[in-house]
């Protein structure tokens, strides 16, 4: 039975799941009646971070245009350019056994592509959800529904796992920021080109 989040919780998933490594992170998402009259192309992406709460080097930054982080700790499964469907949209790979010595955090975020061009934010997109289940078996261990308080965001930080001694814990965030992936990689230290 999956715990589920409520905004602001932290609840660890190793604790209760010894020797539990590959996780895959879900992300979805369905769009609401009030669409502009183009696809929501929203894309998940995760920020491998240090203590100090920013990247490292420009490859902790994993999304559609780098899908493999270099210690194969993080892979983002590829981009759904729709959200179309049931179930996850996106999915990104986590083997907490590879995450280098130095990443104490991984924050997983979703933006709208093109949103300023396209009008279009998070007031706009229903049914949010990050989850997390174990990739061997199957079993869903987490899940946190982001609720509905965003209205002119155009790029939100869902949740974040994060290293407590030898455990491994989930964060349910649940923060909105406007500026879309130029604000997120500001904020997490990205140089965006």
């Amino acid at each position: 039975m999956p715990i589920n989040l409520q905004k602001g919780q932290k609840v660890s998933i190793t604790k209760d799941n010894p020797g539990l490594t590959k996780v895959v992170i879900g992300l979805g998402w369905d769009v609401n009646q009030f669409d502009t009259g183009g696809d929501f192309d929203l894309d998940a992406a995760a920020f491998l971070l240090t203590d100090t709460g920013k990247i490292s080097r420009s490859e902790d930054f994993v999304f559609f245009g780098n899908l493999t982080h270099p210690s194969g700790s993080v892979q983002h499964l590829g981009d759904n350019l729709t959200g179309a469907g049931e179930g996850d949209d996106e999915q990104i790979k986590i083997d907490l056994s590879k995450v280098p010595e130095n990443i104490t955090k991984i924050a997983f975020t979703v933006t709208i592509y093109e949103a300023e061009q396209r009008r279009q934010n998070f007031g706009q997109v229903n049914n949010a959800f990050i989850r997390i289940y174990n990739e061997v078996s199957g079993e869903e261990l987490l899940r946190y529904d982001l609720g509905e308080d965003f209205s002119i965001e155009t790029a939100a930080v869902f949740g974040e796992l994060y290293k407590n001694g030898n455990e491994w814990k989930f964060n349910a965030i649940g923060s909105g920021y406007q500026g879309g992936l130029a604000a997120l990689c500001a904020n997490y230290g990205v140089d965006v080109e």
